[in-house]
């Protein structure tokens, strides 16, 4: 994604979240950022399919699965993740 795209977090929040290839993986929930740059690190997925449930994706203590933002190549209607930048 370029720099210059800016994003507001409220903006992304409840968006449907699927693979290059059409698969789903959820909604976004929330995102985790860096404070100090507003970096984004990770989506969180709400209501994981069960292909995103199998995945060996990065979790919380809580079990929310994260999806790290640098596997984001669109934001739109979607947001469009690299599939394999996640496995």
């Amino acid at each position: 994604m370029a720099d210059d795209e800016k994003k507001f977090s409220k903006q992304i929040i409840g968006k449907t979240v699927v693979s290059k290839n059409g698969k789903r993986f959820g909604e976004v929930g929330d995102v985790v950022f860096e404070t100090r740059s507003g970096e984004l690190i990770h989506i969180i997925l709400k209501d994981p399919t069960p292909y995103a449930l199998k995945l060996e994706l990065e979790k919380d203590k809580e079990g929310k699965l994260f999806i790290p933002f640098s596997a984001v190549i669109a934001l739109g209607d979607f947001v469009v993740v690299a599939e394999e930048d996640i496995i």
